[in-house]
């Protein structure tokens, strides 16, 4: 016998007979969870019984899997925005390299601080303020195609 317990979770509907047994095994009961789908089919009048006994019978929707996380996908993601590449992040939280991807995934994060070349900010500045393709790349001391890669990346 369960004395101490005040509040249990059932995955059958409930019966007269299933009443008497909980109350006889907890007496101290004041809480019985279940999911929806036993609640709608445990009869009201079991239920008002049960709360003039002071039992309550409250629907509990604890369905699925528990998510695996644990909050950290928000430490991964504030490491990537300080810079930290997907491989020092993985040794720093202690977890796998493709977990670091998948919860950077996860977040939509717009995973782009790896080191370029060259400068793709001061290619796109200077094509604003008019210039050409080919002076671009004499300017910046870049192969014309690289110019050209930068301007139409998306």
């Amino acid at each position: 016998m369960d004395e101490d317990l005040t509040t249990i979770h059932i995955t059958k509907a409930l019966s007269s007979s299933m009443i008497v047994e909980l109350i006889e095994k907890y007496p101290n009961l004041n809480e019985i969870t279940c999911s929806p789908s036993v609640y709608n089919r445990t009869s009201q009048t079991y239920i008002d019984a049960l709360s003039q006994l002071d039992i309550e019978v409250v629907k509990e929707y604890n369905w699925g899997a528990k998510s695996k996380t644990n909050g950290a996908e928000f430490e991964v993601l504030e490491l990537s925005n300080q810079g930290l590449k997907p491989k020092e992040i993985s040794e720093k939280l202690d977890i796998t390299l493709n977990r670091v991807y998948y919860l950077l995934r996860k977040c939509n994060a717009n995973f782009d601080n790896r080191k370029r070349k060259n400068n793709h900010e001061d290619v796109k500045n200077l094509k604003d303020e008019g210039l050409s393709a080919k002076e671009i790349s004499d300017k910046l001391n870049i192969p014309l195609r690289s110019v050209y890669y930068i301007l139409n990346k998306k």
